[in-house]
């Protein structure tokens, strides 16, 4: 017995030296994999639509992790009250976007659509590293009908980090704001022109606020608010049901190991000229039809935009990714020696299937860079270039692009063997 005995702590002795081995030489991402990715699924409030019918919802205090952590990923996606997702084809989902803020301590918000009051004394907003002017672009995440299908993970060793108590202003806590922008094209005369906003099939000559559009607005956001109405044929008829934006964040507590990333929004409508320090992103644009090319060769269809920006920090691309409407054929952000940063593809569906709606962007391919391939250097001269199909005509369309950028590097220990995917 003592043979087995003896024998049996050698073999325990070196079970815990190769344990202490490992540990040892465990380098940091593998530590932030130690580091359990926590996952929750949350529901936004109900909200209702019938068919032509637009919701364009603002809830304040959304449902978010708490704590000082590190945002991994965001999903989401429009279903029904049984939980079944919803077709792009029958409900068009324009875009979900997701705000931080700073409430006072002890004030509670009465209304859940009450847009202005980020702008009271006992709101701050906490918006991103953008160069938009403050009212424009400052989520920290949001897509529009690609959402199925454009991955959001951020690899290892990095996470967009929130909760910190440092950050937060004495007298306030930290919460989350989801706004929800979708229309309801079952039975409509032109689904397309829906989901385009076209303000003559929205029969809308003021804005939300009641102030008259100008009279080249043909299309946009300010003609498809909520409770707004887009037509539908004569005689159909289609029942009002309840929907919800159902979301699955990813995340991990915060620890020194994490790399945090900062988030940079660029639109291609942004009217900055390099003269000064002011920008002016307008959101949306439309594409006149127009094809060039002499009579008797191919044409091209193609309506590209260029913008140049100017880069607001140093620091290494971690994730791109761009935002297009129907009709996008692609974007791209290119460095000032014309090196290029990032492209971005739409993926357009082929099918009835949800996920997979023929004519629908239902995907954006995204860029995950090598560690340390990708850098922008503080001023440098971006350009962003976003192209739309103009065989036909488009209102409202967005041409964005979204980029997360790291101050530092991984370790050299680390390899692309090391850096986790979702």
């Amino acid at each position: 017995m003592g043979h087995l005995y003896g024998g049996s702590s050698l073999c325990l002795t070196a079970i815990l030296i190769g344990i202490l081995v490992l540990t040892l030489s465990t380098p940091c991402s593998n530590s932030l994999r130690l580091n359990k990715m926590k996952s929750m699924v949350y529901q936004s409030p109900k909200f209702e639509l019938e068919p032509g019918s637009v919701a364009d919802k603002v809830y304040f205090d959304m449902d978010f992790p708490r704590g000082h952590i590190a945002i991994k990923s965001f999903n989401a996606e429009v279903v029904d009250e049984a939980g079944n997702p919803i077709p792009l084809h029958e409900t068009y989902l324009h875009h979900w976007v997701v705000f931080r803020y700073y409430q006072r301590k002890g004030v509670e918000i009465v209304e859940q659509d009450g847009v202005n009051q980020r702008n009271q004394s006992n709101f701050k907003g906490a918006r991103n590293q953008g160069v938009c002017q403050e009212n424009q672009l400052g989520q920290y995440f949001g897509l529009g009908s690609e959402t199925r299908k454009t991955p959001t993970f951020i690899p290892d060793p990095y996470g967009i980090e929130v909760g910190n108590p440092a950050e937060i202003p004495d007298g306030f806590e930290e919460k989350w704001l989801l706004n929800v922008h979708a229309i309801d094209t079952r039975g409509a005369e032109d689904g397309l022109g829906c989901t385009e906003c076209r303000c003559d099939l929205y029969n809308v000559t003021k804005d939300r606020y009641g102030k008259p559009l100008k009279p080249d607005y043909i299309g946009g956001l300010h003609c498809c608010y909520d409770q707004t109405h887009c037509r539908v044929r004569k005689g159909f008829q289609g029942v009002k049901r309840s929907l919800y934006l159902r979301y699955t964040v990813k995340w991990v507590d915060w620890t020194d190991s994490i790399l945090p990333v900062k988030i940079y929004i660029f639109d291609i409508t942004d009217t900055w000229s390099g003269l000064n320090s002011q920008h002016n992103c307008l959101v949306e644009h439309n594409v006149a039809k127009s094809c060039k090319g002499i009579r008797g060769t191919k044409q091209s269809c193609i309506d590209t935009r260029r913008k140049g920006i100017r880069a607001p920090t140093s620091g290494y691309v971690v994730y791109g990714v761009a935002h297009q409407h129907t009709g996008g054929v692609g974007s791209t952000l290119y460095g000032e020696d014309g090196r290029v940063i990032c492209s971005s593809i739409p993926i357009y569906g082929t099918g009835k299937e949800v996920g997979n709606e023929t004519g629908y962007i239902v995907g954006m391919s995204t860029c995950y860079p090598k560690p340390g391939s990708v850098k922008i250097v503080d001023g440098e001269t971006l350009t962003h270039e976003s192209s739309y199909s103009s065989s036909q005509s488009h209102t409202g369309v967005m041409g964005l692009f979204y980029i997360l950028v790291a101050d530092q590097l991984p370790s050299p220990k680390l390899s692309m063997d090391n850096i986790g995917f979702e």
